[in-house]
């Protein structure tokens, strides 16, 4: 009845590092796919072709709601009425504050711009 109390812990010890290193190795091949977040990027043709309103939805939603409220972003809902037209592009081309710049490409910027003016 005398066991040796050491080699249930280097059992597990054994099991743990071997399990690692299973896991980096998996993790090496996976590497891209893990860095994207398992998305794939929008094409620059489905950009162009894209309204205002699905540009919105990849680009804009997490910053500024699903309705428009606000968040991290500030809230678009009648910003047409505080600013300009113009200025609306100027704030979606550069950014602002925490907002990056180039988050819409050029082609479609006065669309944008226009479609935000309007949102009620």
């Amino acid at each position: 009845m005398n066991r040796n109390p050491l080699i249930p812990f280097l059992l597990i010890a054994v099991l743990g590092i071997g399990l690692m290193f299973l896991l980096s190795f998996k993790g090496i091949g996976d590497h891209e796919e893990l860095a994207s977040g398992g998305e794939e990027e929008p094409s620059t043709e489905d950009v162009a072709n894209a309204t205002p309103e699905e540009i919105y939805q990849q680009n804009c939603i997490s910053c500024h709601g699903e309705n428009y409220e606000g968040g991290a972003g500030p809230a678009l809902v009648g910003v047409g009425d505080k600013i300009g037209v113009d200025e609306i592009k100027t704030t979606i081309q550069q950014g602002r504050g925490i907002m990056p710049a180039g988050l819409v490409p050029d082609e479609k910027l006065d669309e944008m711009a226009e479609w935000v003016s309007q949102i009620k």
